[in-house]
């Protein structure tokens, strides 16, 4: 009885070609892309001001005190949007006990990035990177990447690629128990 089912036509269409498994498996991998590769820094980040998208000047020097989650990334960018509404979890189960999070897009019109927070409800703090903002924090050359600052200021984590709850929560943790 199995054999006959096996070799019936209707079950060859739904066998897929090799070539047809090879492009499943590339979207899969490129859509659900593995965790972010974290490496552990030290060093002091320079001070920088940026204008968030609400017109409000901020010096990263106001939040010391606070850990601090940078976050560079696009709107055009299919992992940065895949991962702001994990950044938005974590900034709304966060941000009370002392985690800031600053959406750095290196784009350059603030209108389309306005847009973009208000259109998806993002409540964390959304701004243009400029040259200098970018500099402050070394060669950011892809995105998404992030970078997470202790209280004092000093970089301790950078993440290149799609940060998720869970990660950020293990990182994050320790640093506010300093």
């Amino acid at each position: 009885m199995l054999k006959n089912l096996t070799t019936h036509p209707w079950v060859k269409k739904l066998t897929p070609s090799p070539f047809t498994a090879v492009l499943l498996m590339l979207i899969v991998y490129f859509w659900f892309r593995p965790p972010a590769w974290v490496s552990e820094e030290h060093r002091p980040v320079d001070n920088f001001s940026v204008t968030t998208t609400d017109n409000r000047v901020i010096a990263l020097s106001d939040l010391r005190g606070k850990v601090v989650i940078v976050s560079f990334w696009a709107t055009w960018c299919p992992y940065c949007r895949h991962e702001m509404p994990e950044i938005q979890s974590f900034y709304r189960d966060w941000h009370n006990k002392g985690v800031e999070i600053l959406a750095l897009s290196i784009e350059d019109d603030p209108a389309l990035v306005a847009q973009f927070m208000r259109q998806e409800a993002y409540s964390f703090t959304a701004a243009i990177a400029d040259a200098t903002t970018q500099q402050a924090f070394g060669k950011i050359d892809k995105v998404p990447m992030s970078f997470i600052i202790d209280k004092k200021g000093v970089i301790r984590h950078k993440i290149d690629g799609q940060v998720y709850y869970g990660r950020l929560e293990d990182l994050v943790q320790p640093l506010l128990k300093e």
